[in-house]
C-alpha cells in the first residue's frame, strides 16, 4: 500500500513525506521539546503582559540579558562555590545561585519596560525595541570585554534519565522519554504552562487580568487597580523571559554568545498569536514551531529514500536553517485575523481624575 501511495506522480512525494514524519517523530521529540523552550518561556511571557494589555516587544532582549546574567553570574561564582555536579539534574549552589540571579535580571528589565508602557506611557513598541537594541548592544561589549580572561564557566543542567519501566512501555514509552528525559527548565516549561492555563481561567486573579486587558475602565469602577495588575504581570513575564534566557546558556549549552537568542523571543510572540493568547496554546505553537529544528537536522543527518530523499538532498542547508522562520510566517499569516487579541491590548491606560 505504501509504494503505490509512493508512485503516485506529484502527490506520492507528499505521501512520502509524511510517513517519513510519522517514522521520525519518536526519535526527534527530544530535540524538539528541547528546542521549543526559550520560544514557549517567551510566549507564556507574551501571554501573561498581553492579557493584562501591555504588549511587551522587549522579550528577545530580556531573554538575552537573562542568559548572560546566568552564565557570568556561574563564571564568577565557581571559584566560590565550585563545579561538582550534584546527582539530581547535575544542580549545584552555583547554578541556583546564577539561575536566580538570571530569573532577576529578567524581572528587572520587565520593570523598565513596565515603567516605560505604564507609567511613563511610552509607545510599548518602542519601548520593547529599545530594550532590544540595548540588550544586544551591551551583552555583546561586555561579553567581548569578559572573554579576553577566558573564565570557565558553571557548567550546566543536566537532563534526567526516567525510569526504563516508563521509556520501554510499548507505543508510549519514548514520548514519557522525550518529556522526562529532560533538564529541569525542559520539565518546568510544561509544568508552567499547565499551571498558568488553569491560573488564567480559574482564579481571581485570572479573571482580574483578562478584564483589565479587556475593558480597564469598567475594570477600574469594580475595584481592580489596573496599574498595580499591570505591572504585576509585566513582572511576571519577566521571571519567565528570565527562565528561557537562563535555558540557553545553563542548559541547552554552557557557553554564552553575543545575540545567541536567534529571534526565539520574536517567534514567542508569534506563538502568542497562533495559541489565541492561552499558555497552552502557545506552548502547543512553541512545540510546532521547533519541531521544524528536529525536522531539518534528522534531514542533515538521515535523509529519507526515494522521490523525496532526492528533493531534500538538493535543497541548499541554509534552506533548514531558514526553515523555522519561514513556517513561523506562513503560519502566522493564515492565523493572524482568527486570532483576537484583549481589546485594550497595546494601549496605555491613565485613571479619570478625581472631581
Amino acid at each position: 500500500m505504501d509504494q503505490f501511495l509512493y508512485g503516485i506522480p506529484i502527490l506520492g512525494i507528499f505521501f512520502e513525506l509524511i510517513g517519513y514524519l510519522v517514522a521520525i517523530t519518536p526519535l526527534i521529540a527530544p530535540i524538539v521539546l528541547k528546542a521549543s523552550v526559550p520560544i514557549g518561556f517567551a510566549a507564556l511571557c507574551g501571554v501573561i503582559c498581553e492579557r493584562s494589555g501591555v504588549v511587551n516587544i522587549g522579550i528577545e532582549g530580556t531573554m538575552l540579558v537573562a542568559a548572560f546574567v546566568g552564565w557570568t553570574a556561574g563564571a564568577y561564582l565557581v571559584p566560590v562555590f565550585g563545579s561538582a555536579a550534584g546527582p539530581i539534574f547535575g544542580v549545584t549552589p552555583t547554578l541556583v545561585i546564577a539561575l536566580a540571579l538570571a530569573v532577576l535580571s529578567g524581572v528587572i528589565v520587565s520593570l523598565v519596560h513596565a515603567w516605560l508602557s505604564i507609567s511613563v506611557k511610552a509607545d510599548q513598541v518602542i519601548s520593547g525595541t529599545i530594550i532590544n537594541i540595548a540588550a544586544f548592544g551591551i551583552t555583546g561589549y561586555l561579553i567581548s570585554l569578559i572573554s579576553v580572561n577566558s573564565p570557565e564557566g558553571a557548567g550546566q543542567f543536566k537532563a534526567w534519565n526516567p525510569p526504563n519501566e516508563l521509556t520501554d512501555l510499548p507505543g508510549v514509552g519514548w514520548l514519557f522519554d522525550a518529556v522526562l528525559g529532560q533538564g529541569p527548565l525542559t520539565i518546568s516549561l510544561i509544568v508552567i504552562a499547565i499551571a498558568f492555563q488553569i491560573a488564567l481561567f480559574r482564579t481571581r486573579w485570572g479573571l482580574r487580568s483578562r478584564a483589565v486587558g479587556e475593558h480597564p475602565r469598567a475594570a477600574e469602577t469594580v475595584g481592580i487597580d489596573v496599574i498595580r495588575l499591570r505591572y504585576r504581570n509585566v513582572l511576571i513575564g519577566g521571571v519567565l523571559a528570565g527562565l528561557g534566557g537562563a535555558f540557553l546558556s545553563m542548559e541547552a549549552t554552557a557557553a554564552f554568545q553575543p545575540g545567541m537568542t536567534v529571534g526565539k523571543g520574536f517567534i514567542g510572540l508569534a506563538a502568542v498569536i497562533v495559541g489565541r493568547y492561552t499558555p497552552i496554546g502557545a506552548l502547543g505553537a512553541a512545540v510546532l514551531f521547533a519541531s521544524t529544528v528536529g525536522i531539518a537536522q534528522s534531514i542533515l543527518i538521515a535523509p529519507p529514500s526515494g522521490q523525496l530523499g532526492d528533493v531534500l538532498i538538493s535543497l541548499p542547508p541554509q534552506f533548514f536553517d531558514a526553515l523555522p522562520y519561514l513556517v513561523t510566517i506562513i503560519i502566522l499569516a493564515g492565523v493572524v485575523g482568527r486570532s483576537i487579541p484583549p481589546a485594550a491590548d497595546g494601549q496605555p491606560y491613565e485613571r479619570e481624575a478625581a472631581t
